[in-house]
């Protein structure tokens, strides 16, 4: 059980977490940027961030900018999926977790759907 300042501090780390991630991403041209608050959703992250590359080159230069730039934030134990192909790239950086796609791949797996807050318009299955 964390008490209240440990639980300021986090919030805190996960606000400059969030802030390095998009300030990175906006200066690799990624497109198409959204932000998700999935801390009420998931004890994965507090924050889910999605965004699209024009093609594989650009996917992949968005991943590796932002990988040099988490390092220099610190957040040196982020971990990296798809880097190879560069398709879809996913990089955990613990509090944030960050989707890079290429537009066709973005649309197939429809991250933003799947984890965008309810609304009173979203049907519930009642069973």
């Amino acid at each position: 059980m964390s008490t209240p300042l440990q639980a300021s501090v986090s919030a805190d780390l996960a606000a400059d977490l969030l802030d390095t991630v998009l300030t990175s991403l906006e200066d690799s041209k990624a497109e198409d940027l959204v932000t998700l608050d999935i801390s009420g959703k998931s004890s994965l992250a507090d924050h889910m961030v999605i965004v699209s590359g024009r093609s594989h080159r650009h996917v992949g230069a968005i991943a590796d900018h932002l990988l040099k730039d988490l390092k220099s934030a610190g957040a040196v134990k982020a971990t990296v999926e798809g880097l190879s192909l560069c398709d879809w790239v996913l990089i955990d950086a613990g509090d944030v977790i960050v989707h890079i796609f290429r537009p066709e791949v973005r649309g197939f797996y429809n991250l933003e759907k799947m984890w965008a807050p309810e609304t009173d318009e979203t049907p519930h299955y009642i069973g």
